[in-house]
């Protein structure tokens, strides 16, 4: 079972990044309330095609915890009957996690499909984490570690459920994005344990400090970004889907604060690539790190001077996920440690 388990850790990986662009198309589209309960979606397993079948409808077998739309409003089945001619409010109980009432077929298939890359993800996963045991006597750290990611995933998909109950909460919007690239950094750290081992350069005590502060400085960026996307959010709603103009006119003390931070980390990092090429320290994947931050910076150039092309903004958030994954796996090669062979 070892030699499949490196390849279950790497498929998980991918999957956390689907995960990830599936969740950025969500938010493009405003889709995250597409499904406006959870786990099921108006309470079918399978999403409704047409906004008939979260009508009232007479004479209709429904089952306990279907969801229709009545009066503007999410009424749930209490039991299983089949509705008479007239609707009979006793059979139903108004939705109360939220007021949230509205049927779009895009909204609901998109947000549907993100659930199923969840649900996707979780498989292998879970062999992983069986997988891992095998490596109990060499390498305990690996078990424990898939363990750790195991109650990682339960939490973001309770987290998903609540995002949802909260009617797309910001706050709970970033903790559930930085859950995702937490997840995400403790499948890259599983990863680096599975590699074969090459000698390692001797890091100064600077180079540590910086790059450590650089990884930290993505993850707040990607904090600030999602209060960035909560103000365009609310620009949509005022403005509409169409007065792109208008999302980011005039910014706000929070897109200032990001783009200062772009500028940071553009130079922390510009830095830790010269003392690579200077001190010859065989760091090759820094090349990678310049790649995505002059992209990231190009989307997000995109998004404020030509007004949200599309597929800017989940190219923003993948971009930036990914940056996050290489500074991560970096981080591992410069403070690998004995104690993690053990």
């Amino acid at each position: 079972m070892k030699k499949y388990f490196r390849a279950l850790v790497i498929t998980s990986i991918v999957l956390i990044y689907l995960i990830i662009i599936a969740g950025a198309v969500v938010r493009m589209t405003g889709s995250g309330m597409g499904c406006p309960d959870w786990p099921k979606c108006f309470g079918y397993y399978i999403p409704p095609t047409s906004e008939a079948q979260i009508q009232w409808q007479p004479r209709t077998a429904y089952r306990e915890g279907m969801i229709v739309i009545v009066k503007e409003s999410l009424r749930v089945s209490t039991r299983n009957f089949t509705s008479l001619e007239v609707y009979q409010p006793t059979n139903w109980e108004v939705y109360t996690k939220h007021d949230y009432a509205k049927f779009n077929v895009w909204h609901t298939w998109i947000e549907y499909i993100n659930r199923l890359v969840t649900v996707l993800s979780g498989i292998p996963i879970l062999l992983m984490f069986i997988f891992s045991f095998t490596f109990w006597k060499e390498k305990k750290l690996i078990p424990i570690l898939s363990t750790l990611i195991i109650i990682a995933m339960l939490f973001q998909a309770w987290l998903g459920k609540i995002v949802v109950d909260s009617n797309l909460l910001p706050i709970r919007i970033t903790v559930h994005m930085i859950v995702a690239f937490i997840i995400l950094a403790v499948l890259l750290f599983v990863l680096y344990l599975t590699k074969e081992r090459i000698t390692s350069n001797r890091y100064s005590t600077v180079f540590k400090t910086i790059l450590v502060f650089s990884v930290s400085l993505t993850l707040i960026q990607v904090a600030l970004g999602t209060q960035v996307r909560q103000h365009v959010d609310e620009q949509i709603k005022t403005f509409g889907e169409f007065a792109k103009s208008t999302w980011l006119h005039p910014p706000t003390l929070s897109f200032y604060i990001h783009r200062s931070f772009s500028i940071i980390i553009v130079l922390i990092n510009g830095w830790l690539f010269w003392q690579h090429k200077k001190l010859q320290l065989a760091l090759s994947k820094l090349n990678w790190v310049l790649i995505l931050i002059a992209l990231e910076a190009f989307t997000g150039i995109l998004m404020f001077y030509f007004d949200f092309p599309f597929l800017s903004q989940p190219l923003h958030l993948v971009l930036s996920s990914l940056l996050f994954g290489v500074q991560f796996f970096i981080f591992l090669e410069v403070f690998k440690n004995k104690a993690w062979e053990s």
